[in-house]
């Protein structure tokens, strides 16, 4: 089991890349500057947020994000409540009106 548990280890910990034994040869001495120079590239510090892009995005970071609310159940209901007096307003007018089909 702590085999296991060091292999799942290893994996989150990187590759020795500078080993005493490999820097006195000028060949590894080279390898060694590629590598530093690589990592010297890579940005520090925190990753900047990501701006929202599309409008479900942009609804979900302003009701869902760091400041959660209970704007989006009042706009539930209110949709609900659209929709329904929206059928209730067609489907009456349907018995006033019957189609034209006979």
């Amino acid at each position: 089991m702590s085999f296991i548990a060091r292999r799942g280890l290893s994996t989150l910990i990187p590759p020795k890349i500078a080993s005493p034994s490999g820097i006195g040869a000028a060949q590894d001495a080279a390898r060694m500057e590629r590598v530093v120079s690589f990592y010297e590239k890579l940005p520090r510090g925190r990753r900047p947020d990501e701006q929202p892009k599309g409008l479900f995005e942009r609804y979900q970071a302003r009701y869902f994000g760091k400041n959660p609310s209970a704007a989006p159940l009042a706009h539930l209901i209110g949709g609900l409540m659209v929709i329904g007096y929206a059928q209730h307003y067609y489907f009456h007018f349907s018995q006033f009106f019957p189609s034209r089909s006979e």
